[in-house]
């Protein structure tokens, strides 16, 4: 099932894709919900990104490549950081690249999307607190991240968390392939049975230290390859069995 968040006539909307058509939901995506009336055809609407979270938990060095073209050990637990909700953007939209910063790389990521309040589930049960899955990008300053010695602004910026184009309901996460591209150009290409923490222990992790609201997300991580975007590209992340979000660099 594929849930998409959706501008509308002025109001902004919850539905369900099937094969192109936008079918309204009636009721709670996060609850007790079913399909409503047809609202018209996909590229009749303008999506939007498809959660509003309350935070977005990001994960560090969660693929091996990447932790060694970063020149880092290999975690022994999750490293994990936060990105503010007025960082997200959905597809189509524009990444801003900020006026303070020489350098902004692209960073392609399965995203979580929590489906209820979770606060201290064992890995057997964790997956069963997820609503779906949708690509990410952990767009980063990377100047700024070494300059400062750690993450916090160069994570944060406005329109530094594109996510999208919806949210797939009822996917195994464990072997995704996973693939981004800048102007049409592969840049990055692994699965997530790479990851050194899977989707389970993420969510059994991160949900020991704080609680997980209904729409919060959750980014697994990039694989090696991340690299700089310019103004005037356009970035793709593709993940298998979800879709392909893509945005423009201004």
């Amino acid at each position: 099932m594929k849930i998409v968040r959706f501008a509308w006539e002025g109001e902004t909307r919850y539905g369900l894709v099937e094969k192109d058509v936008v079918y309204a939901v009636e009721g709670d995506v996060f609850g007790a919900f079913e399909e409503g009336e047809r609202v018209g055809a996909l590229s009749e609407v303008r999506l939007l990104a498809p959660c509003t979270p309350t935070k977005i938990v990001a994960v560090g060095l969660n693929y091996a490549e990447h932790a060694a073209e970063a020149h880092r050990e290999l975690p022994t637990e999750p490293l994990i950081f936060l990105k503010p909700p007025s960082a997200v953007i959905g597809a189509g939209q524009t990444i801003a690249y900020p006026p303070i910063s020489q350098r902004v790389d692209y960073e392609a990521e399965l995203a979580v999307v929590i489906g209820r309040r979770t606060r201290n589930v064992s890995v057997s049960e964790a997956l069963g607190c997820v609503l779906g899955y949708t690509c990410g990008n952990d767009v980063t300053a990377r100047d700024l991240q070494f300059e400062d010695g750690q993450w916090t602004r160069s994570k944060s910026f406005d329109t530094f968390c594109p996510l999208g184009p919806w949210i797939v309901t009822g996917l195994d996460p464990g072997d995704l392939a996973i693939e981004s591209r800048v102007n049409g150009q592969v840049r990055q290409r692994s699965r997530t049975s790479d990851m050194i923490f899977p989707v389970a222990e993420l969510v059994h992790y991160v949900a020991q230290v704080m609680s997980l609201q209904p729409g919060d997300v959750i980014l697994t991580g990039t694989p090696a390859g991340v690299g700089p975007l310019q103004r005037g590209d356009r970035v793709e992340v593709e993940i298998e069995g979800i879709g392909l979000l893509a945005n423009p660099v201004s």
